[in-house]
């Protein structure tokens, strides 16, 4: 499995890919931020019009995880932040293709996002994830701590009920 840094050139020429990712991710029940049906052409929208703007620019760092040399994993850590908070970087959209999850990429990709941010001399990331969600123990193992909980949140992927979210956080001094 190989991690590397995506530019907006290797994102556009890859939408399909990165759009079965989170499609495939949605479906099997990520709290990513879509409600079911989500079609795959909505995939596709959210990589072409809301994260290539964002990576073209350098708001946003896209890392992928690929076997023999096809996506089976994302994240990005957004470098913009307000003028007050140059130190911090946030972790969003740690996605990993149901078919090969638990395998490391999940825990590679987190590790170059933090190797990203110490080059940049962010010294504290945060993130969120919903309460219990198997991410959870991932990142409390990757050093990160609970700063709280906030009840009824988001609704779950299914649209059915609110979910809890936990946001978290990990200084990298």
């Amino acid at each position: 499995m190989q991690i590397t840094r995506w530019t907006a050139d290797d994102l556009s020429a890859n939408l399909d890919p990165l759009a079965d990712i989170l499609h495939a991710c949605v479906h099997a029940g990520a709290s990513v931020g879509f409600i079911l049906p989500h079609p795959i052409t909505e995939a596709r929208a959210f990589w072409r019009d809301t994260i290539l703007p964002a990576v073209a620019s350098g708001d946003r760092a896209l890392f992928v995880a690929s076997t023999d040399g096809h996506p089976v994993g994302t994240a990005q850590l957004v470098m913009a932040t307000p003028a007050n908070q140059p130190h911090r970087a946030e972790v969003s959209k740690l996605l990993v293709h149901p078919a090969t999850r638990r395998q490391g990429a999940a825990r590679r990709l987190m590790q170059a996002l933090e190797h990203h941010a110490r080059a940049n001399a962010k010294t504290l990331l945060t993130l969120d994830t919903r309460t219990g969600d198997t991410a959870e123990p991932l990142y409390r193992s990757l050093g990160f701590s609970t700063a709280g909980v906030i009840p009824g949140y988001c609704l779950d992927p299914d649209g059915q009920k609110l979910d809890a979210t936990t946001y978290m956080y990990k200084p990298l001094i």
